[in-house]
């Protein structure tokens, strides 16, 4: 951890087995979580070092606006909701489906819905699902033609952009579960999106090199 206006270290964090793959604060800034190709979320004490919980199984994660829950994704296709202060699981769901030998496929990439009580994620069965977090069950599942490995909210909660391994994005109606827009120019697999902060512009980068 360092600080942004001099440029000193502030803490090292040590506790991961293998290269850390992400990390936040909680937008309350009390706390960081960390997610490694251990697959195993650590969540840390940003002042004294300390790891308070860790959650193994992970390929992803994401952190809710009130900085009391995380979200992540693990290689057996199932999801989390994980209590921050606690480190416990309050809930689980996951992939409606599996791949053609039957076995699981990863999730790539998780997002909790800004305005709405609920969370998406996609994975390699080709899938995007939109989970009612107070159902316990999805709202739409929707289909793509390749994995889906990224997520971007474009609009509040209203609509979602989907990065794929094909290199298509995807815009969809999350109210109505429709892909209402697709764009194609990478050849390869997209990494990550990103949206400009007055809502025009939506960025894309993909391992092509664009």
């Amino acid at each position: 951890m360092w600080n942004a206006d001099n440029g000193n270290c502030l803490n090292v964090f040590s506790g991961h087995d293998a290269i850390v793959t992400c990390g936040d604060f909680t937008p309350d800034g009390k706390t960081i979580c960390t997610g490694s190709e251990d697959a195993t979320l650590r969540i840390w004490n940003p002042r004294s070092g300390e790891s308070i919980h860790v959650v193994r199984g992970l390929t992803c994660l994401s952190l809710c606006s009130d900085s009391t829950l995380a979200i992540t994704g693990s290689k057996d296709g199932s999801v989390h909701i994980v209590n921050i202060t606690t480190g416990k699981v309050v809930s689980s769901c996951s992939s409606q489906t599996g791949s053609t030998d039957g076995n699981p496929e990863s999730i790539e990439c998780v997002l909790f819905a800004p305005n709405f009580p609920w969370a998406v994620f996609g994975g390699m069965d080709q899938n995007l699902t939109i989970w009612d977090l107070q159902n316990s069950s999805p709202r739409f599942i929707c289909n793509h033609e390749e994995g889906v490995t990224c997520l971007a909210w474009l609009e509040a909660s209203k609509f979602l952009a989907t990065g794929c391994s094909d290199g298509i994005i995807c815009i969809w109606n999350c109210l109505s579960g429709e892909c209402i827009e697709t764009f194609k120019g990478h050849e390869h697999a997209i990494q990550s999106l990103a949206v400009s902060s007055n809502l025009e512009f939506l960025v894309s980068v993909s391992i092509d090199s664009t």
